[in-house]
C-alpha cells in the first residue's frame, strides 16, 4: 500500500469524497478506514462533529486509476444542454415552491433563473428575517439545501445562489463600508485589525473592495466556520 493520507469531514461520506476527490481516484481503488470522530466544540450546535479517515491508495491500481479519472472527468466536464439546463430549472422551482408553501410569511413570491452556470433564486415578501437568520445563517443553511438538492439531481457542476428580501446586497453596501472604515483606522492608528469570522462570499467582498488600497493588505486566518479576514498596514 501506498499513497495514504487522513480526510476530515462533517460527515464519513463528506470525508470520503474529499479524500477521493483530491486522490484522484474511486472507492473501488482505495482502502477506507474511519480513524477518529469528535467535536469541535461542547457548547455550540452550529459546530457539527468531525469525522477523519484514512484513504489508502493500492500500489498496483495507482496509474490506471489516474488515467480513468482523468477520462472520466473529460467526458463529465462538457457542456450542459439547454434541455438539461430546462429540467434542473423547473426541478429547482418546484422544490423551492414546495418549501415556500410551508411558509407562515405572506405575500412570498420567488424566482428561479440560470445564468452561466448558476442557478439565482430570489425570495421576497413580508417578515422574511426568520429566513435570513443573524448574518445571514439561516440563508446559508437553505442555500446548501437546495445545492445538496442540486447535486443529487445533476452530474455538471451548477451552484445556487439564493438571496432572501436583497439581504445579499444589502450586506454587501454594510460590508463594504466596515471594510473602508477599517482600513482607514488602520492607516491612522498603524495597527492590524482582525475583523470577525464570515462567509467565504462576504470575505471576498471585503478583499476586492480593498484589493487596489496601496495603504493596506488583507489575508485571511483560521478554518472555517470561523476563518476571519486581517486587515493590516502595507
Amino acid at each position: 500500500m501506498a499513497n495514504s493520507k487522513i480526510f476530515e469531514g462533517k460527515t464519513t461520506n463528506e470525508a470520503i469524497e474529499k479524500g477521493l476527490k483530491e486522490l484522484h481516484t474511486t472507492k473501488d481503488h482505495v482502502e477506507i478506514k474511519v480513524i477518529e470522530e469528535e467535536k469541535r466544540s461542547f457548547f455550540s450546535i452550529l459546530d457539527p462533529r468531525v469525522v477523519k479517515v484514512e484513504i489508502t491508495l493500492k500500489d498496483e491500481q495507482n496509474n490506471s486509476v489516474h488515467k480513468n479519472y482523468d477520462s472520466k472527468n473529460k467526458v463529465e466536464k462538457t457542456e450542459i444542454t439547454k434541455e438539461e439546463i430546462d429540467k434542473i430549472t423547473a426541478d429547482v422551482n418546484e422544490f423551492v415552491g414546495k418549501i415556500v408553501d410551508l411558509l407562515p410569511s405572506e405575500n412570498i413570491k420567488y424566482s428561479v433563473l440560470y445564468d452561466n452556470g448558476f442557478i439565482n433564486i430570489n425570495i421576497t415578501g413580508d417578515n422574511l428575517n426568520y429566513l435570513i437568520g443573524y448574518r445571514g445563517e439561516a440563508l446559508n443553511a437553505f442555500q446548501t439545501i437546495i445545492n445538496s438538492f442540486i447535486s443529487n439531481h445533476i452530474s455538471h457542476r451548477i451552484k445556487a445562489i439564493l438571496d432572501i428580501g436583497n439581504y445579499k446586497e444589502k450586506r454587501k453596501v454594510t460590508l463594504e463600508n466596515l471594510a473602508e472604515r477599517t482600513a482607514n483606522n488602520v492607516i491612522k492608528n498603524h495597527k492590524q485589525v482582525t475583523l470577525d469570522p464570515m462567509q467565504a462570499y462576504e470575505r471576498k467582498i471585503i478583499h476586492t473592495k480593498l484589493q487596489n488600497n496601496d495603504k493596506v493588505k488583507t489575508y485571511s486566518i483560521g478554518e472555517e466556520p470561523h476563518r476571519r479576514i486581517v486587515i493590516e498596514p502595507r
